[in-house]
């Protein structure tokens, strides 16, 4: 019994994973790069959550330099991690109320203060899209909430150019 589920196991091979890269160019020269990744049998989903997704990381710069990162690892407790992705107009919903269905808080509040000391965040609500830096909004940061945030399967740089964008439509419902 054991040695058949092993067989069935190595036959059925490593899931299939789908993965994009993104760039978000905010006000200033502030920009983020990131990545996100989820098992490919989520992609015939309306909403990719949070809670289905299984590599994420986005590191931010000023004028290209770079100024913080986060990613999974270093998910506690008391991160805000609030994730929503659409992966039929492969965009990230953006410029509804947080937490909602078209915001995003990835180690970042509504509020944008909470990424901690030497921390770095993104928030998207109905207010801006910005980043939170060292537990401090950055409001010269903050773009129109409804600014499309689409995917590329193209490397991304700090900034922005170069990677066309797959996603199609606005950012809001």
């Amino acid at each position: 019994m054991i040695r058949v589920a092993a067989v069935l196991a190595v036959l059925a091979g490593p899931a299939q994973a789908a993965q994009f890269n993104f760039c978000w160019s905010g006000a200033n020269g502030y920009t983020m790069t990131g990545t996100i990744g989820f098992a490919d049998a989520l992609m015939t989903r309306s909403i990719v959550t949070e809670a289905d997704v299984s590599l994420f990381r986005i590191a931010g710069f000023r004028d290209g330099v770079a100024i913080g990162k986060w990613n999974l690892d270093d998910l506690v407790e008391d991160t805000t991690w609030h994730l929503r992705f659409d992966p039929r107009t492969l965009t990230f919903p953006t410029g509804g109320s947080f937490p909602g269905e078209a915001s995003q808080g990835w180690n970042a509040n509504g509020d944008v203060t909470d990424c901690g000391p030497d921390g770095f965040g993104f928030n998207s609500g109905n207010y801006a899209q910005d980043i939170c830096l060292d537990g401090v909004w950055i409001s010269e940061s903050s773009i129109p909430p409804e600014t499309l945030l689409g995917v590329t399967t193209d490397p991304v740089t700090p900034d922005c150019k170069g990677a066309p964008l797959l996603g199609k439509g606005r950012g809001a419902p």
